[in-house]
């Protein structure tokens, strides 16, 4: 299963040599194989590691790669074009969003910036 957005955080680790930033860790093989696609697809070099329980860590070589940044300010793009939404990241979709479509976080987002600033005035 994949792990939820919000338990991301940027870590570095090294493999072969390479400082790499790190994806996901402890996914399984079909996890694996879907992130290593994804992410290859939108241009970035892969490495992955097999851990000793049979799980995998996938981590891409730009150290800068922050997954949260990424999914929420939409740069990942679908094999058709789409928008990688946090749905579809975590496999719960097999669809990404549309430009312009409607996106739950974005509209949320502006919700509550409008009551913010409602509460200012």
């Amino acid at each position: 299963m994949a792990q939820l957005l919000n338990k991301y955080f940027h870590k570095i680790i090294e493999i072969d040599g390479v400082r790499c930033s790190v994806v996901e860790e402890k996914v399984t093989p079909e996890r694996k194989e879907f992130l290593q696609k994804l992410l290859e697809h939108n241009g970035f070099e892969v490495k992955i590691v097999e851990n000793p329980d049979g799980t995998y860590t996938v981590a891409v070589t730009d150290i800068l790669f922050n997954t949260v940044y990424y999914v929420y300010e939409r740069r990942l793009k679908t094999f058709e074009g789409d928008i990688v939404s946090v749905d579809y990241w975590l496999q719960w979709t097999d669809k990404g969003k549309k430009y312009g479509e409607p996106d739950y976080y974005w509209e949320l987002y502006k919700v509550l910036k409008q009551k913010k600033q409602e509460q200012n005035n």
